[in-house]
């Protein structure tokens, strides 16, 4: 099952890489998909307060830094960190869409 997935470094988890139009794929296909899906996506939560924590580490060092271009790099990296918890959370909501896509 896992040829419906790869894994994304930046993102930490194994995201859809689907080689068809969702509908296209036999219904026990797309609940075994899902439910590969649903475990993926389990995961996000946990993956997202990890990098909140790093952020907020981040943060209390930007708070103590005197040297401007730390700053600048440490600005970037929790500006980086944002990114990924903002794209973590719209993977995390496709789930609801797959699901209604499913039961029609």
């Amino acid at each position: 099952m896992s040829c419906y997935f790869q894994y994304d470094a930046r993102l930490g988890i194994e995201t859809p890489a689907l080689e068809q139009d969702w509908d296209s794929y036999p219904s026990d296909v797309r609940v075994e998909i899902l439910f590969q899906w649903e475990q993926i996506r389990g995961v996000i939560p946990d993956r997202i307060m990890k990098l909140e924590s790093v952020i907020i580490r981040k943060q209390n060092q930007l708070d103590q830094e005197d040297d401007f271009i730390t700053s600048c790099r440490l600005n970037s990296e929790i500006a980086d960190l944002a990114s990924i918890i903002n794209d973590l959370h719209l993977w995390f909501r496709i789930n609801q869409d797959l699901e209604a896509k499913t039961h029609h």
